[in-house]
């Protein structure tokens, strides 16, 4: 197997952090039953917490049917699925498919261990191309997505009403500054997001960057300098608590759940709880700086094809992705994880024909962006540590934006060089 370089231990560990941000969690393994290499094809996925007898698990064991074969199906936890996959590389034990989340692509294409949607003949003409950019490293692509997550930001409409902000006048920054002021002159917590010092700081602050126009490439341009600045002010104004610093996804979500909140920027993972809760809630796209919707990162797996020995698999590899990535596929795949958006607009459709009300969060997939898209590929989690670095040390009052970002710069510059 050809390898073109090895991974950096520094990039490797930043990539575990990666895959925690915004897919599905769980622990443990799940496997199938050992059989003839020729008939019995294997497969990798991040969902442990799907066991042998979910519809996931029935959903691929069906196409494999459909393809004249058995899946050997084995179930890691997400960041145990990304090491384990490079290290069959390197052992030349690599599964027929692996179910990998989006940010790792670029770091398995970068050793040589993935085949191209090329070699494997797949179609990816009907893929939303701003998803499928996550899996194009120096312009081939690797993989096919089956669904896609993202951030928007969710609101208690209880508290919106008592202050008389209507959530759908909140187009751009300025309106959204106007409602936040008008929350807290109503005596309530306007907004809360993750600031924390890891890859979900970046996560949560990527809209905000890159709806400001700014780029990953120059982390010290004004429009970053802008985001972050407004980031800033809002804790100066009292609009968010100085606990965002510190706060998770998690953290900020169970916050939100109090009642206490006017808004909270979370993902398409708490529809559901959201639905649930205590008190009636929506959701709005977040807004860019001068309008429309902010590109958000975006979360979910790819469905990708180590390379093999035996290339005469691949036909048979085809056929099964081929199964899993149908519109009727994709929206299965959406409805068994209660949250991913289908990368078609086919697959979209469907899936507003059956839940409408999903229709801000499939406008928010259509306006998202790979966090390792631009070609960043495996300099990705370099620079978002950088990122995140900045974010905390100006949100904390150490550094202005300006010198946060200044110095991000010229770390991200000489660790990528």
């Amino acid at each position: 197997m050809k390898r073109t370089r090895t991974l950096r231990g520094a990039t490797l560990v930043a990539l575990a952090a990666i895959t925690l941000t915004a897919c599905s969690g769980g622990s443990g393994t799940a496997a199938g039953d050992g059989g003839d290499a020729a008939t019995t094809y294997t497969w990798w996925d991040p969902y442990p917490q799907h066991d042998e007898g979910s519809d996931w698990a029935k959903r691929v064991d069906a196409c494999g049917q459909e393809a004249g074969v058995t899946i050997e199906r084995t179930a890691y936890d997400t960041t145990a699925l990304t090491n384990q996959a490079l290290l069959s590389a390197q052992e030349g034990t690599s599964p027929d498919v692996i179910l990998i989340d989006n940010p790792a692509v670029s770091t398995l294409a970068d050793t040589g261990m993935l085949t191209t949607t090329d070699d494997l003949g797949l179609d990816t003409s009907t893929i939303d191309e701003n998803l499928l950019a996550a899996g194009v490293v120096d312009g081939k692509t690797y993989g096919v997505p089956v669904g896609a997550n993202t951030l928007a930001l969710y609101y208690n409409k209880a508290i919106l009403d008592a202050a008389g902000v209507d959530p759908t006048s909140i187009t751009d920054w300025a309106t959204l500054d106007a409602a936040l002021a008008m929350v807290k002159a109503s005596g309530k917590q306007a907004i809360t997001f993750a600031a924390t010092g890891t890859e979900e700081g970046s996560f949560q602050f990527l809209p905000w960057f890159w709806g400001a126009g700014a780029d990953l490439r120059h982390l010290d341009s004004p429009e970053a300098v802008q985001a972050l600045t407004l980031w800033k002010s809002w804790l100066d104004q009292g609009y968010a608590q100085q606990s965002v610093i510190s706060n998770s996804q998690n953290t900020t979500w169970e916050e939100f759940l109090t009642g206490s909140f006017a808004f909270a920027e979370n993902g398409t993972w708490q529809v559901n709880s959201a639905a649930e809760a205590g008190f009636e809630t929506g959701y709005i796209q977040l807004p860019a700086r001068d309008g429309g919707g902010a590109p958000a990162p975006t979360g979910g797996e790819f469905i990708t094809a180590p390379v093999q020995d035996d290339t005469d698999r691949y036909t048979t590899t085809t056929k099964i992705i081929d199964c899993m990535t149908t519109p009727e596929g994709l929206v299965q795949t959406a409805n068994t994880f209660a949250y991913y958006i289908p990368p078609t607009s086919a697959g979209q459709q469907q899936l507003l024909s059956e839940h409408p009300e999903l229709q801000t969060w499939v406008q928010a997939v259509n306006d998202a962006k790979g966090r390792t898209s631009d070609d960043l590929g495996t300099d990705y989690p370099i620079i978002s540590e950088q990122l995140w670095t900045a974010v905390q040390s100006a949100l904390s009052g150490a550094k202005s934006p300006q010198q946060a970002l200044t110095e991000a710069q010229a770390a991200a510059e000489a660790a990528t060089r």
